[in-house]
């Protein structure tokens, strides 16, 4: 985290500042595509988007860390020590886990429900006994913690010009799709963790099963059935976009191009999938640094002119300077369009 992002959110204790760092460093290690984009943020609202990433970060850790070489039931006991310090953290505000400490600072800054943060530790818990998901409803109830939960997390953050009823719908969505991504990309990661994510019945639906699927991750062969199951997987979660799409331009205009980029990136994903002929059982696909960077810089393109227009405007007795418009959210507790400024 850097100084003037620290800053620029008001987070002047020196404990608390460190906390937050550390989350800056889970999230540029973790998700160099979603760090990217999140770069291009509002200064003020960067330190909360990294706090809410790293403890999510955190906990995936404990979960799927396969360096770490944890039995079933110490990674249980680390996740239940985690989800008794969030607790403490949520409820007192305070926490000897930096991590903890800097996600419950921004859960009281902007007000976030507990629940979403419960629901969250609930889908981790699950990863250490659930190995397979029968239908995409089963797949659906899992990500509800998992993905769903990190939009809904992030919209008071982020800010709507709309209430935040509205919104939040396509905010849980582009959670879910950001997941699903992750899942077909990680398919062979996954299955040496011991769990497949893509549902059952949309794999068997080509033929497909998990001893055909560690056939070809253990002997680097494809089958035709595999891509055709592993195509249609995509196409869902191009459905799940779709979903999500309308609500980018339900946030505040400040964050839009952030959150524009982190769609349109992750959405490459999927492409980038395609183009190595669905071959994810055997290498992950990434984005170009080339394609990401363009992204970028399209994006910081934008930025730059809607600063530049916030700041002037032209009348006839020439250049006016004008502030910039404030951030507004609405939703529980908040009128719709009345000004929100972090505590």
């Amino acid at each position: 985290m850097t100084a003037r992002e620290l800053d620029a959110a008001g987070i002047t204790d020196a404990r608390l500042r460190s906390a937050y760092t550390r989350c800056r460093h889970l999230n540029a290690r973790h998700g160099k595509t979603y760090f990217l984009a999140t770069r291009l943020l509002p200064v003020d609202r960067r330190s909360a988007v990294h706090a809410l990433y790293g403890f999510a970060r955190w906990a995936d850790d404990i979960v799927d860390d396969l360096a770490a070489e944890l039995t079933p039931e110490e990674r249980d006991r680390a996740l239940t020590r985690l989800d008794r310090q969030l607790d403490e953290g949520l409820r007192d505000g305070r926490s000897d886990e930096p991590v903890v400490q800097a996600v419950a600072d921004t859960a009281r800054r902007y007000a976030i429900d507990p629940v979403l943060f419960h629901d969250f530790m609930a889908s981790m818990r699950s990863d250490l006994h659930v190995t397979r998901y029968p239908t995409y409803a089963d797949l659906r109830t899992y990500m509800h913690g998992s993905a769903a939960v990190i939009g809904l997390q992030m919209l008071p953050v982020l800010g709507t010009v709309v209430p935040r009823a509205e919104a939040e719908p396509h905010a849980a969505a582009l959670g879910v799709a950001f997941q699903l991504t992750n899942f077909l990309r990680d398919v062979g990661e996954d299955l040496d963790r011991g769990r497949v994510y893509l549902p059952e019945d949309l794999l068997a639906a080509h033929g497909v099963d998990r001893q055909l699927l560690q056939w070809s991750r253990d002997s680097g062969a494809t089958d035709p059935r595999i891509r055709a199951a592993f195509e249609e997987a995509a196409q869902l979660t191009r459905g799940v976009y779709r979903e999500a799409e309308p609500g980018l331009d339900m946030l505040d205009r400040r964050v839009r191009p952030c959150m524009r980029t982190a769609f349109t990136l992750y959405g490459g994903i999927l492409d980038a999938v395609a183009e190595d002929d669905y071959r994810v059982l055997h290498g992950r696909s990434v984005v170009p640094r080339r394609r990401r960077a363009a992204v970028a810089l399209t994006a910081l393109a934008g930025i730059v002119g809607a600063r530049a227009r916030a700041r002037v405007t032209r009348t006839p007795a020439g250049v006016r300077p004008r502030a910039a418009a404030p951030v507004t959210a609405s939703g529980p507790g908040t009128d719709a369009g009345r000004e929100v400024r972090p505590r």
